[in-house]
């Protein structure tokens, strides 16, 4: 193991960041509050720019239960939706945020000293990600007694076709009317273009800022990027989040320049596929700083790295960009899209990581981990946990097999 004297370089966009999520959730709190304003809450893959360009302000319930999961509280909090009829091995983002109401606690509380999650005027779901979106949001919807709208998409595809293209713009359309009609608004052409633009601009500089990790050393890490993606889901659409993004990307070149890796000494490069471990973050983050192998790339980060907008109608972008995330394609498309992000990112092995209770965003059940060990001769480990609950992830077990990946990878490179 190298020198565990070596001290990590501080990334200063997260210094920044602090300032901009207090602003975000402090804002949010005063628009809940606003009989002028109307609130929204949206998934993280949903049409967000349609409810920004009607004026409404977004909240994001995914990034909420992703903060209780690193609280390291979901597990007091899921036994509530288990009570209320939920099953413990969904979504453990949605079982804990259901409980987290239930109990009328959020951490939001004690970080920024608000209320907690803004009453919702509007929910709106878009089931690329998963189904439980949909029952997720129909549960705060009659809380709430709030108004619920949904978009479904084909699923899994290979091929995204135009057909697909126009079976989803069709619903975004649908969506539209129906805003429309229940708040009595009518919807500014102009306002959705230039909000889908700013989407772009945030998601594009965003992908630039992950493709930094490229070069040697990697000066960003997966773990990084879980903190600075925020706002790029928050806040997409916004000048807030394109700023954040062009100074990000400025500090990322800063540090190519200067050799400065978010590993020093960097020996391996690992890609991560599948959710987080939240509650762990720091000790895996830790673990692998240890080991000097940096986690240089993975699929969740890029799950908002869509393609550019170049004009033309917004409502084509949208629905492409609905139907291409990676969660919503194929086993053969997925499998393709891996292999071109080993070879680019010079990855080293792949770390599969088995959620339990997120079947939509793991991808080690179905043989795929098998097929990347044995068709393109990688290193593989698969680890078994959860996105938020802790009680599914054993962190001395999981080490120790981290451990010994590390010590595969040496003997796989000799």
């Amino acid at each position: 193991m190298s020198d565990t004297t070596v001290k990590r370089v501080p990334i200063e966009s997260q210094k920044r960041l602090r300032g901009l999520m207090r602003d975000y959730f402090v804002d949010l709190d005063a628009a809940a509050k606003d009989t002028d304003r109307r609130v929204a809450w949206c998934t993280s893959v949903g049409p967000t720019e349609i409810l920004t360009a009607f004026g409404f302000d977004v909240f994001f319930p995914e990034n909420h239960g992703a903060l209780l999961g690193t609280r390291k509280v979901s597990h007091k909090l899921i036994p509530r939706a288990v009570g209320a009829g939920y099953c413990p091995e969904t979504c453990s983002y949605m079982n804990s945020d259901i409980g987290a109401s239930l109990n009328g606690w959020s951490p939001l509380q004690d970080i920024y000293g608000i209320d907690g999650p803004p009453a919702p005027d509007l929910l709106v779901y878009n089931t690329n990600q998963c189904r439980e979106v949909q029952d997720w949001f129909k549960f705060f919807s009659t809380r709430h007694d709030a108004s619920i709208l949904g978009v479904r998409p084909p699923l899994y595809l290979g091929e995204v076709t135009d057909e697909h293209v126009t079976f989803v713009k069709g619903q975004l359309r649908e969506l539209i009317g129906a805003i429309e009609r229940q708040f009595e608004l009518k919807l500014d052409e102009a306002k959705l273009e230039e909000s889908v633009a700013k989407s772009s601009k945030a998601c594009s500089l965003w992908r630039e800022v992950l493709e930094t990790a490229r070069q040697r050393p990697a000066p960003l890490s997966f773990w990084d990027g879980l903190i600075l993606m925020a706002p790029v889901i928050l806040m997409r659409g916004s000048d807030m989040a394109i700023d954040f993004y062009e100074e990000m990307l400025a500090e990322m070149n800063q540090r190519l320049a200067g050799g400065v890796g978010a590993v020093p000494d960097e020996r391996f490069r690992i890609y991560w596929e599948g959710m987080p471990v939240w509650p762990r973050i720091r000790e895996l983050s830790e673990k692998f700083f240890d080991l000097r192998a940096v986690v240089a790339a993975s699929t969740y980060c890029n799950s908002w790295a869509f393609a550019d907008f170049e004009g033309g109608d917004p409502l084509e972008w949208m629905a492409r960009t609905s139907l291409e995330i990676f969660i919503n394609r194929d086993e053969v498309y997925k499998q393709q899209f891996l292999s071109e992000r080993f070879d680019e990112f010079s990855i080293d092995g792949a770390i599969f990581h088995n959620a339990r209770t997120c079947p939509n965003n793991t991808n080690s059940r179905f043989g795929m981990a098998q097929r990347v060990r044995e068709e393109m001769g990688l290193p593989v480990l698969v680890l078994d946990g959860d996105l938020t609950d802790i009680r599914f992830f054993s962190t001395s077990q999981s080490m120790t097999n981290i451990e010994a990946f590390i010590e595969q990878l040496e003997a796989h490179r000799s």
